[in-house]
């Protein structure tokens, strides 16, 4: 199996995303720890990062049977979202569908917002037009929209949505536009540390519940932040040898392999 560098809270995020808010969205503090420890990570960074995923916001404290984290709900949309971007944007956009633009100008007494508009932009997927002008696919426009209004920067953006004029350089411009070498970089690491494994698992008869979650789990978790990172822009408009197709092959039957089996696991835990 792949081995992951993943760390213990994004490895958390992704058991809640993907299996807790299924089942209710609460788990004990013991049985995640056992889920944990089947990747590879002991109780102290357990309880490092849930202590970390407090702090954020991001789970809170709940005792039942036992002690135990269940989700915020201020994170339910933020998981929705990731939902979509993960399961739901596989495909390219179509060029016929048009363009998002998000153009900002943020005041100098306020400057700090700029790079947090800047890092929220790069993260949904949008490509740096110009300083304050940035362009993504306009199936981004919804995500856009909920993530600027919930950190509060939305009034500082205006978005338009519309098409290209001309197509002319337009393949050009976006390889200027986004970093294709980067994006190309992380699909060449996720092919090559799960490319094999899907290779191996693929030929196998049987997969046990617990070996599906053991390789389910680091697997999403290095795969979700993929989606934030290319925005799926039209086939029209990328290299011809865009290795992103590639690595969705290997996603998607990593996924229908193990996503049930891993969830039986977690439900049994």
């Amino acid at each position: 199996m792949a081995e992951t560098s993943a760390r213990p809270s994004s490895l958390i995020n992704t058991v809640y995303g993907a299996f807790v808010r299924g089942l209710g969205g609460w788990i004990s503090i013991a049985d995640l720890i056992v889920l944990m420890g089947e990747l590879g990570v002991d109780a102290p960074a357990v309880r490092s990062a849930i202590s970390r995923l407090k702090k954020r916001g991001t789970l809170i404290q709940e005792r039942r049977e036992g002690t135990g984290y269940r989700l915020s709900p201020a994170m339910e949309s933020i998981f929705d979202e990731g939902d979509r971007r993960i399961f739901g944007n596989l495909e390219p956009a179509r060029l016929s569908d048009g363009w998002v633009l998000a153009i900002f100008s943020v005041p100098e007494s306020e400057r700090a917002h700029r790079h947090q508009l800047r890092s929220r932009l790069t993260w949904l997927g949008f490509g740096n037009v110009s300083p304050g002008v940035w362009i993504a696919p306009a199936r981004l426009l919804e995500d856009a929209r909920r993530t600027l209004e919930r950190v509060e920067l939305a009034d500082y953006v205006h978005l338009f949505t519309g098409d290209a004029a001309s197509a002319v350089r337009l393949g050009e411009a976006v390889g200027e536009w986004w970093d294709f070498e980067a994006i190309e970089e992380q699909y060449a690491l996720f092919t090559d540390a799960y490319g094999p494994v899907a290779a191996e698992l693929g030929g196998r008869a049987v997969i046990s519940p617990g070996e599906a979650f053991r390789a389910y789990v680091p697997m999403l978790t290095q795969w979700r932040r993929l989606p934030y990172l290319d925005p799926g822009l039209p086939a029209e408009l990328l290299p011809a040898d865009w290795n992103a197709v590639g690595a969705r092959k290997v996603f998607l039957a990593l996924h229908s392999l193990l996503a049930e089996g891993a969830g039986i696991h977690v439900r049994d835990v």
